[in-house]
């Protein structure tokens, strides 16, 4: 690729926009994963009777477990948010910037 073209598409606005938009929403969603796993991570350290404690009286099954896959569940939930969007908003955007970028 010629250095005009890359000179090109970083100045492009629409590339711009695209670069800025898909990092805040990355880091967005990162903070999001990050806050529930420390939270889920920090409540085992400090109080992990919250999550022993049985979810009805006599009951096996922990307070924990249920939490524990909603922590897994909610990483595939965020993952197929950032996964819809890139797919529609930021694919239609690259499709745009490329065809600037060729002269269409």
């Amino acid at each position: 690729m010629k250095q005009e073209m890359v000179d090109r598409i970083k100045n492009d606005p629409d590339f711009i926009h695209l670069v800025k938009t898909r990092s805040k929403f990355a880091w967005t969603l990162t903070i999001v994963m990050l806050v529930i796993y420390f939270g889920f991570v920090l409540t085992i350290a400090f109080d992990p009777s919250i999550l022993g404690t049985p979810l009805s009286a006599g009951a096996v099954t922990t307070v924990g477990i249920p939490v524990g896959v909603a922590v897994i569940v909610s990483a595939f939930i965020l993952t197929g948010i950032y996964v819809r969007r890139a797919n529609g908003e930021f694919d239609e955007l690259t499709a745009k910037i490329k065809a600037k970028a060729k002269g269409e």
